[in-house]
């Protein structure tokens, strides 16, 4: 602040505006000084009115009207939960989302359930997302909309039928494919259970008897018309392709099914290729005196048997290097020269330079197989981030290799079997040989021997692995069902354009994540799972699908489920009118193919049986990270394909649940936070107390959702304090309106105290806030919000201000009435706002406001209301400015009873003055909205210093700047406050020292108990 004097005083359009500060109009507010009342407000102080609080003593208790309540200051041990029961069960929480459909309104709401997986316990991650989707949901249904929203189930898949094989052991080799589905659905629905209990328990909305599962037969039906109509366009075909193979699953595997291990060691090797026909260019700079060989580097050893070409870099510069140890010369990219050499521990002379182009029509001999040839080929594909600028290509393992060979007509012969073991046609030295195992070991020795292996070392990388199985996979080539989606990638990113994502870096991960994956591998050689809709030939590489076998089979299916293409023979799987054209014979050379569906498939589907109407848009999809290259792509493709439209208007982005130190949770870690235990608490519930459904979900709402998030007991210790403070705050709210109607009782805004007109400003602030941050589903800033007003603005200054008023003025004075108004409107906005977080705390709260008509279910009575009267920007000069004298008086008595003090407020002549004056109108008073705010027994209000002060007063000056009307009114006016003992006594009924004697009332008391 800048200290001194005004130069002028103020103006009559200055003392107009602030006579009007409470009343219409109400004045601007002033910019640049927004919170300044806030940093002001956070200082508590001991007054009377605490003191009487907690009193139980005086022959004037009967007279002091104390806060009244049945509302518990707090819930012990098993009481939060307990309680938390009760409420879902008298509040009608099962009900509630049937309720709410069928409602007569205009808009609605959909948010599309991403289907958890069937196959475990409920964890912490299940809690993030599921409370997510309920505070949203709740949040739009209390604005009005109506909600769609069916949980789901993912049922099928691999990682199911793994668990359910595993616990069977030695017996799972005799199942037949019947006999594990049967297994594996009913593993599904019993994790199914769990999850929809842990789900309803943790007060989440919905209609628990309608849910959908991807293993129900009309599901099962719809995916496989889905999969027809982008078959009959074109987009899914079969071909013989490299694919993501996991030996120890048997089966190919899509992108969104692998897991990286960071620490995978590889046996990696620089290997020659001896050149035998050099291009022509290459040719005129070789002497032919010395062997030349083209240098590779590969990380996989196994793959070298089926070697096909090497790939350069037309554009790149190569060299020809002489080797110091060996004399022999060697090809490799010109910028490779040094850390080649480096890795070799030798030296390179370098020979000649030339282009990348000057080796086309080349070719070198393969290192394993005499007579062999590997040619030279251009590939774009080819960098100079790792390896020699050669690349050794085998198209049976490698998605680009499989590119050069498609253009070049290259053989793609697999020598690699579904468990991941080399073939007979490897030849004698591998068949029967893991690939990464022995085979690697075989491989690298049969380099050796043929004395083309130059150096072998251990590579620490990062590798695919099987999600579930945890094994490295590999690529290698199989008949596989694939989807097109080099076109559909295309409108998919054009189309994603419209879709709102939160954050905004979501878009362009999900955007990478479809640019990295060249196809999607549709197809799995399991049991459980939808069918892909495909016959076989017996003898010949044909298949059969039309649109009448399709549509024969979707009806079975949807009538008896998948378990049909399993159980029923395949005269039966056929419609007549195909059995009749081939003459009944031929057809009956068909066999029903073993592969099913990728499960992405069968969920990223969900939204042709889920989402309602002919539109089939959800308003939200809201899922944890992984599954931008999961669920939410599989959506958008299969949507896109179908219908060339988006699935989703807005897509919410989570992180995941990490232990305490920011770790993966993992049984093996031991440090997996059971959803379970914190809400119903441990064995021992001193070290894991029962924190009830609420603490979980405010945990969920707090934390910072769009990065990992951390469960820790120290964070879930916080949420109950939290949780505690706002509880207590609710109970002073709801045991100071006891007497209150806000019918019969309300006073006008205009004649209500300045600092009651104040609260009801802040509170249309926080209201507009607090919606517009549910709007933008940033919960942990609604609770951000609600934590500062609770205790910053309530607890620590509004309330402990308005106590007297509340406890020692006459019931129907409409000084406490006008303070029961802005607590009755206060109460109401506080529980709508906490209500989508804390369901059952605001259904609690509910059921004991005093003046309801009937106990009703806040989620049935819309949301937070204000009115526009009660902002009022102005009313910040008012509290700011004496806010500031406050400030000054309590910092001069740290620790000590306001009550016991005088206080005297100097200001000089002009605007401030005139603003304070509002406060208190007479000189002196123990009774003004002034001397109420600095909570002192008496406030005397000077233009000018006393001529005399007492011996033992302290003074403390400032300035304050008011600006008004945008500036237009500007005044910087100085203050000084002068703070003395009291010379006055206790009043033994309102404990300030307001009285003449220690046994006599104060003359207000004295008022008040005489009338009544």
């Amino acid at each position: 602040m800048r200290w001194g004097l005004s130069p002028r005083g103020p103006g009559p359009a200055a003392l107009a505006a602030a006579r009007s500060l409470w009343g219409p109009p109400c004045l601007p507010c002033r910019p640049g000084w927004r919170g300044t009342a806030r940093r002001l407000l956070v200082r508590s102080v001991t007054g009377a009115s605490n003191e009487l609080q907690n009193s139980s003593n005086g022959r004037y208790r009967e007279t002091v009207l104390l806060p009244q309540t049945n509302f518990p200051m707090k819930l012990l041990g098993r009481q939060q939960p307990d309680l938390e029961l009760e409420i879902q069960q008298k509040c009608g929480f099962s009900e509630l989302y049937s309720w709410q459909r069928e409602r007569k309104v205009k808009t609605e709401f959909c948010l599309h359930d991403g289907p958890p997986y069937a196959n475990g316990d409920p964890h912490m991650g299940h809690a993030l997302n599921k409370i997510l989707k309920d505070i949203a949901n709740r949040y739009h249904m209390m604005r009005g909309s109506k909600i769609h929203f069916v949980p789901g189930w993912d049922c099928h898949g691999l990682p199911i039928e793994i668990k359910v094989l595993s616990e069977l052991g030695g017996k799972a080799q005799n199942l037949s494919a019947v006999e594990i589905r049967e297994k594996a659905r009913s593993f599904a629905q019993a994790a199914i259970e769990k999850q929809r209990s842990a789900f309803i328990r943790w007060g989440v909305m919905a209609d628990w008897n309608n849910c959908y599962y991807t293993f129900d037969g009309k599901y099962e039906a719809k995916q496989l018309r889905i999969f027809y109509q982008m078959y009959d366009k074109g987009l899914i075909y079969r071909s013989y392709k490299p694919v993501f193979w996991s030996p120890s699953s048997r089966t190919a595997l899509a992108e969104a099914e692998l897991e990286y291990n960071p620490e995978h060691v590889s046996r990696s090797i620089y290997v020659k290729f001896p050149l035998v026909k050099p291009a022509p260019k290459l040719a005129s700079l070789i002497d032919g005196s010395a062997p030349v060989s083209c240098l590779v580097w590969t990380t996989q050893p196994w793959t070298i048997p089926a070697n096909q070409a090497i790939c350069y870099m037309p554009d790149e510069k190569y060299a020809i290097v002489k080797c110091s140890t060996s004399g022999e010369l060697y090809v490799l990219a010109a910028e490779k020269v040094a850390p080649v050499a480096s890795a070799l521990k030798t030296t390179f002379e370098v020979i000649a330079t030339f282009s990348g182009v000057d080796l086309e029509n080349g070719a070198c001999a393969h290192p394993l197989i005499p007579d062999k040839v590997s040619p030279l080929l251009p590939a774009n594909h080819v960098t100079m981030a790792k390896g020699t600028g050669l690349v050794h290509t085998a198209p049976a393992h490698g998605m680009e290799d499989y590119g050069v060979a498609s253009q070049h007509n290259l053989s793609m012969d697999c020598l690699v079997d579904e468990d991941g073991v080399f073939t007979d046609a490897a030849g004698p030295e591998l068949q029967r040989k893991a690939v990464l195992e022995e085979g690697t070991d075989a491989v690298i020795k049969m380099l050796q021997a043929s004395k083309n292996l130059l150096k072998e070392e251990k590579l620490v990388h990062s590798y695919p692995y099987d999600w579930r199985t945890k094994k490295p996979v590999v690529i290698r080539a199989s008949k596989q069902w694939f989807v097109d989606i080099t076109d559909l990638k295309t409108t998919a990113k054009e189309l994603l354009k419209k879709v709102k994502f939160i954050p905004g870096s979501a878009l362009s991960a999900m955007v990478a994540t479809m640019d990295r994956r060249p196809y999607w591998c549709i197809s799995r050689q399991r049991a459980w799972g939808v069918p892909i809709p495909v016959f076989h030939h017996k003898t010949k590489d044909e298949f059969l699908i039309n649109s009448q076998t399709i549509e024969h089979i979707t009806q079975l299916v949807e009538q008896h489920g998948s378990d049909v293409w399993w159980t029923l023979p395949p005269e039966q799987l056929l419609p007549k009118e195909v059995l009749a054209q081939a003459g009944g014979a031929d057809a009956l050379e068909f066999v029903p193919g073993q592969d099913i569906l990728d499960i992405w498939f069968d969920s990223g589907t969900s939204w042709s049986y889920v989402l309602p109407g002919t539109d089939q848009t959800a308003d939200l999809y809201l899922e944890g990270k992984d599954q931008l290259g999961g669920w939410f792509q599989s959506s958008l493709l299969t949507s896109v394909a179908a219908r060339k439209k988006a699935p989703f208007k807005t897509v919410v982005v989570h992180g995941f649940t990490l232990g305490e130190k920011g770790e993966k949770m993992s049984k093996s870690l031991g440090n997996v936070v059971d959803p379970d235990t914190i809400v119903n608490g441990g064995q021992d519930p001193s070290k894991e107390p029962p924190y009830g459904a609420d603490v979980l979900r405010w945990w969920v709402a707090e934390s910072n959702v769009f990065t990992e998030v951390t469960v820790s007991s120290s964070a879930l210790s916080a949420a109950r304090d939290d949780v505690s403070k706002l509880r207590n705050t609710l109970r002073f709210l709801l045991g100071n309106v006891a007497d209150f109607n806000p019918e019969t009782d309300s006073i006008p805004i205009n004649k209500m105290y300045v600092i009651d007109q104040y609260l009801l400003h802040l509170l249309q602030d926080l209201a507009g806030k607090v919606t517009d941050s549910y709007k933008q589903y940033d919960f942990g800033k609604v609770v951000r919000l609600l934590r500062a007003f609770y205790t910053r603005e309530l607890s620590h200054f509004y309330f402990s201000v308005i106590k007297d008023r509340l406890y020692c003025e006459n019931a129907s004075d409409p000084k406490r009435r006008s303070c029961q108004t802005a607590l009755a409107e206060i109460l109401d906005v506080m529980v709508r706002s906490v209500a989508p977080i804390l369901p059952h705390l605001a259904e609690e709260v509910f059921q004991h406001i005093p003046y309801a008509k009937e106990p009703r279910s806040v989620f049935r009575t819309g949301w937070i209301t204000t009115s526009s009267i009660w902002k009022k920007p102005g009313l910040e000069e008012a509290i700011e400015s004496a806010c500031a004298m406050r400030d000054a008086f309590l910092g001069s008595i740290p620790g000590r009873n306001a009550a016991e003090y005088e206080v005297t407020v100097v200001i000089e002549p002009g605007l401030l003055f005139e603003i304070i004056e509002m406060l208190q109108a007479e000189e002196t008073s123990s009774t003004s909205q002034l001397s109420e705010l600095m909570m002192a027994s008496q406030t005397t209000l000077l233009p000018q210093e006393p001529q005399v002060m007492p011996a033992d007063a302290t003074e403390h000056t400032g300035t304050f700047l008011i600006n008004l009307e945008g500036g237009d009114i500007r005044e910087e006016s100085s203050y000084k406050v002068i703070v003395a003992p009291t010379t006055k006594e206790k009043c033994p009924r309102c404990w300030k020292y307001t009285a003449k004697s220690s046994d006599t009332l104060c003359p207000r008391c004295a008022e008040v108990v005489g009338g009544t």
